[in-house]
C-alpha cells in the first residue's frame, strides 16, 4: 500500500515527530510504501490564495501552488496524519492543507445544484490519525464531543471518500507524560496500525 504520512508540528524534537517516526518505522516493517510530507519542512503556505478561492466553482481548480500535494493525496491508498491538537482544533498549517489540497475536482466534485458534494478520493482505503492533546480525555470527549475526530470522520472523509477505514489515537495530557506512558502509546500505534 502507498502510504502518505503528513506531519504538522514545527519542532523536530517534538512528541509528534517522535510518534511519527515510530509510526513510519512500524508501517515500513509491515510492507507499506511510505512517503512523508512534513508541512513545516516544506514551508507549506496554509492560506487559500485568491486564485484558488476564485476557482472553487470554476470548471478547473487552480492547482498551481499545490499540484504536487494534490498528486500525493490522489496516489495514496493509506493516509496517516500526525499533529498536535491545539485549542481543540487543527494546527493552522494542517487546516490549510485540507483547504488547499482537498480541492474540488480532486478530492470531491460539487453537485450541479450545489447540493451534497460527490467523493473523488476512491483511492483512500484507510486514514489513521495520531494526535496529542494537553487536556485530559474527558474534556475532549464529554465537554467538547471530540471536535477533531468528528470533522475528520464526518466532514472530510464522509464527503470525500467511500468506505474508507478510520482509526484515531489521541494521546492526552501530553505535556506531563512519563516515558512509560509514551512507550505504552507507541505500543497502541503498533497494535492498531
Amino acid at each position: 500500500m502507498k502510504c502518505l504520512v503528513v506531519v504538522a508540528h514545527p519542532l523536530k524534537n517534538s512528541l509528534c515527530h517522535y510518534l511519527s517516526n515510530e509510526a513510519i518505522g512500524h508501517l515500513t516493517s509491515k510492507g507499506y510504501e511510505v512517503e512523508v510530507l512534513d508541512l513545516y519542512d516544506q514551508e507549506f503556505e496554509a492560506s487559500l490564495n485568491q486564485a484558488e478561492r476564485a476557482s472553487y466553482y470554476a470548471s478547473d481548480f487552480d492547482v498551481k501552488g499545490v499540484e504536487q500535494q494534490i498528486a500525493q493525496l490522489k496516489q495514496a491508498d493509506s493516509l496517516v496524519l500526525v499533529f498536535p491538537t491545539w485549542w481543540f482544533g487543527f494546527p493552522a498549517i494542517l487546516k490549510g492543507w485540507f483547504d488547499r489540497v482537498w480541492a474540488p475536482g480532486h478530492a470531491y466534485d460539487h453537485a450541479s445544484d450545489l447540493g451534497a458534494i460527490q467523493p473523488r478520493l476512491d483511492n483512500l482505503k484507510e486514514v489513521k490519525v495520531i494526535t496529542t492533546l494537553g487536556s485530559p480525555w474527558w474534556v475532549d470527549t464529554f465537554v467538547l464531543w471530540q471536535p477533531v475526530k468528528r470533522i475528520l470522520k464526518i466532514a472530510l472523509l464522509g464527503a470525500c471518500t467511500k468506505r474508507c477505514q478510520f482509526k484515531m489515537l489521541s494521546l492526552y495530557k501530553s505535556e506531563s507524560l512519563t516515558q512509560s506512558k509514551v512507550d505504552s502509546f507507541v505500543g497502541k500505534i503498533k497494535a492498531q496500525f
